[in-house]
């Protein structure tokens, strides 16, 4: 433990105004540089962390949690199937799906999109729901050889809510007198959707009984069963049952399918870590150039605490207890100022007329206790390290040596 003296001292020379200016100066910028270390740690991170959260929220909303394929093409008892699936104790939703690549064209753009066929009736937990901005991803029931597709997309193509867009199938082909021509339909708009992702770019939901006839397949057309669980995270276990049960189907989970992007978002949200770590661990260090100049400035009054009787542990007390000082103080205030800073981010951005994400969408923002306590016990860690060069410096004083040059 701390000897009281030691810290008493240490308290009074980090509360001391009768040092040299310049050390004063050095050591008024590393609490500086700790509060805005430690304050842009916790916004950038609780961003981060917001985005992550919101991501996933999108996708896993979107994306099937488990996405079931039979061997041979198409399912023939699906019905059946999805009952069986959804007698499972994790499993929630099952819904027949169609999935095919298509060239979406209108009069003046050309683009590459996935075509989703689905039947709406099992759809009423999807997200394109309630990111639904014109129409209703019901109309595709009601209206033959329509589709939805996303706003981004539907500004690429400049169409709206009653155009009409053509979709070609690349790989889908038929004989006419004219050679093989690819397989082609017009389809009329009946609704456009923002998810805020890149899914509004790219996807195209259709009903699955017109992906049948586009593909010029018998039947319903159901080539997949898309799987939602309880808990997502739990797909993994699901997907061993089922090829337990089911040795005739594939399987993949969103994991598998996803995973390339939430590793990216991951090893970016680490990146920034690291990045703004060391702009703390540049600034606690800065601790030691301070501490180093108060040993030299104190030299005197060192060498007359060791006549006093004081040992070296105590002189080495002394400068810990007065760097993790100025470290706690930059540490306090940076952890007010970050919290603060991002709970307030997207008020204040909304002041200074910035819109990061589009009209009308907040910053998403998860502040969390544990990132706090980690970013603070960094700090105080990288701080208290700071001080142990300058203290064992003033521990090495000669007092004999000072005194008599005084």
């Amino acid at each position: 433990m701390f000897q009281p003296v030691s810290v008493y001292i240490g308290l009074r020379y980090s509360r001391s105004s009768n040092g040299k200016g310049f050390v004063s100066f050095i050591t008024f910028f590393s609490i500086i540089g700790i509060v805005l270390g430690v304050a842009s740690l916790i916004t950038v991170v609780s961003v981060m962390d917001g985005l992550e959260r919101e991501q996933k929220r999108r996708v896993l909303g979107l994306v099937p949690h488990v996405l079931m394929s039979p061997q041979q093409t198409h399912i023939n008892n699906w019905r059946d199937l999805q009952r069986d699936i959804l007698a499972l104790p994790d499993v929630s939703q099952v819904t027949p799906f169609q999935q095919s690549e298509a060239l979406i064209q209108s009069k003046t753009a050309l683009q590459g999109v996935l075509v989703h066929g689905i039947m709406p009736e099992f759809e009423q937990h999807n997200i394109i729901n309630s990111a639904m901005e014109y129409g209703q991803l019901a109309s595709l029931d009601t209206t033959p050889f329509s589709l939805v597709l996303g706003q981004t997309l539907a500004q690429k193509l400049k169409v709206s809510l009653g155009d009409v867009v053509r979709l070609t199938l690349p790989n889908k082909t038929l004989f006419t007198p004219m050679g093989r021509v690819p397989v082609q339909r017009t389809f009329t708009i009946v609704g456009i959707f923002n998810v805020g992702s890149q899914v509004d770019e790219t996807m195209v939901f259709i009903a699955i009984k017109d992906g049948a006839k586009l593909h010029r397949k018998k039947g319903d057309g159901v080539n997949q069963l898309r799987l939602y669980l309880d808990d997502a995270f739990k797909a993994p276990q699901v997907i061993v049952q089922l090829s337990l049960k089911y040795p005739d189907f594939n399987f993949v989970s969103w994991q598998e399918s996803q995973g390339a992007l939430f590793a990216a978002v991951s090893m970016e949200k680490n990146m920034m870590w690291l990045m703004l770590s060391l702009i703390v661990a540049v600034a606690a260090f800065n601790i030691v150039s301070a501490l180093v100049m108060v040993v030299i400035d104190k030299q005197g009054e060192i060498s007359i605490l060791q006549t006093l009787g004081l040992d070296r542990s105590g002189i080495v007390k002394i400068f810990i207890t007065q760097g993790l000082t100025n470290g706690i103080l930059g540490v306090i205030l940076g952890v007010t100022l970050g919290v603060i800073l991002t709970l307030n981010l997207n008020h204040l951005f909304s002041l200074l007329g910035v819109n990061l994400l589009g009209a009308g969408q907040k910053l998403p923002i998860a502040l969390d206790v544990v990132n706090i306590l980690v970013i603070v016990a960094s700090a105080l860690t990288m701080s208290f390290l700071a001080t142990l060069y300058p203290a064992y410096r003033a521990a090495q004083t000669q007092p004999a040596e000072v005194l008599r040059n005084e």
